[in-house]
């Protein structure tokens, strides 16, 4: 979804408004929606607004409960995938002290049959491009950004 200011929200109401009657319809609606990234069928749209069209206040309104709907479930999906990442982290940090080190990634991809001796010379390069503090293994948030490759 796409961020729009609230300052922008009079004249994207006046735009969506093509007949000028002051009211966006649900299809309007729809329209705009899809437009930021939220898809939604016009039943559904037309269930959770209880009308066939919103005037300006309560398109705001909308918006604005929209809006928080979105950054909600994005938090949880962020807390979801932040403790995933946390489980797999463990399944390489096999001694527990919190750090990933090359011998312990060798030993978890042969526990997952994903080691060849080719990887033992990638295993050390695989760690220094993540390795943000040059200490020659991975933390969480080094192992974070390399399953994320951010």
């Amino acid at each position: 979804m796409s961020p729009i200011n609230s300052i922008n929200l009079p004249r994207i109401f006046s735009k969506l408004d093509k007949n000028g009657d002051g009211l966006v319809s649900i299809n309007e609606l729809k329209g705009f929606l899809d437009t930021i990234g939220i898809n939604s069928s016009q039943e559904e749209l037309e269930l959770l607004v209880g009308k066939t069209s919103l005037d300006s206040i309560d398109f705001f309104l909308f918006y604005d409960a929209i809006t928080k709907a979105h950054i909600k479930e994005s938090k949880r999906e962020n807390i979801f995938l932040e403790n995933e990442l946390q489980k797999v982290f463990r399944v390489f940090d096999l001694n527990g002290d919190g750090f990933i080190s090359c011998e312990e990634l060798q030993s978890a991809l042969s526990r997952l049959g994903l080691w060849d001796e080719q990887c033992g010379k990638d295993c050390k390069n695989m760690i220094n491009v993540y390795d943000t503090n040059s200490d020659g293994k991975l933390d969480f948030e080094e192992f974070k950004d390399m399953m994320l490759d951010n």
